[in-house]
């Protein structure tokens, strides 16, 4: 009966020996895909802050350096915080810059338009002309046309023209007025009908000419 325990003791220390757990395929356990997405990350994108900057092709710079990041065209320099760009106050482009470059911090124009556009024509800086007989005009330095339109005087007369190429009417038969619907001519009496003799207001020659009744002849006649 002795003999028989031992044996089984024996069995019992041997057999945790003889079974031995199976190799591990770690093909057979893949890892989760967020441990993978963060293993590949690190590999990749690695973490400047505090030693470097990265621009937008994914150049380093060192602390300290300049450089021109992708986005701007202002130089940047490279901190313990990261980039600190210049944001300079940019001067104004004139309204009339015809090219524009952007290659620096600021846009800069490299070419204003010399002349002055005026209903459709073109004229050179400084130059004068006349768009009409009471215009006078001139293009200025900054591409602007200033023009002065002639005040005319009141004609002295009811029938005024106008002659080509001239701004105001003239009076080509000199000052006249109305007597009644007949022009008559200033200066003198001028005898409108049998009765009636009239003469124009001396420089109110558009209100109506000052009559005054004669003897008719017709009456004279009887």
């Amino acid at each position: 009966m002795a003999l028989h325990i031992h044996e089984a003791w024996i069995l019992l220390f041997v057999l945790p020996g003889l079974v031995a757990p199976a190799a591990i395929n770690h093909e057979d356990y893949p890892a989760d895909e967020g441990d993978q997405t963060s293993s590949n990350d690190n590999l990749i994108f690695d973490d400047y802050r505090g030693k470097g900057c990265v621009d937008d092709s994914g150049f380093v710079y060192k602390l300290g350096e300049r450089f021109f990041p992708g986005h701007s065209n202002c130089p940047c320099v490279c901190t313990e915080d990261g980039p600190v760009c210049d944001q300079p106050e940019c001067p104004k482009i004139h309204p009339k810059c015809t090219k524009v470059e952007h290659n620096g911090c600021c846009p800069e124009c490299k070419e204003v338009k010399n002349f002055c556009e005026y209903h459709g024509k073109n004229y050179k800086i400084l130059e004068e002309f006349k768009p009409s007989p009471c215009e006078w005009c001139r293009c200025e330095p900054s591409n602007e046309v200033h023009c002065v339109v002639a005040d005319c005087a009141v004609p002295e007369c009811v029938n005024p023209v106008y002659e080509p190429e001239q701004c105001c009417p003239v009076c080509k038969n000199g000052p006249n007025c109305f007597a009644g619907t007949t022009i008559i001519p200033a200066g003198i009496e001028v005898k409108v009908d049998d009765c009636n003799i009239c003469h124009c207001h001396n420089g109110d020659w558009w209100k109506p000419a000052q009559c005054s009744k004669r003897e008719c002849q017709g009456k004279q006649a009887l």
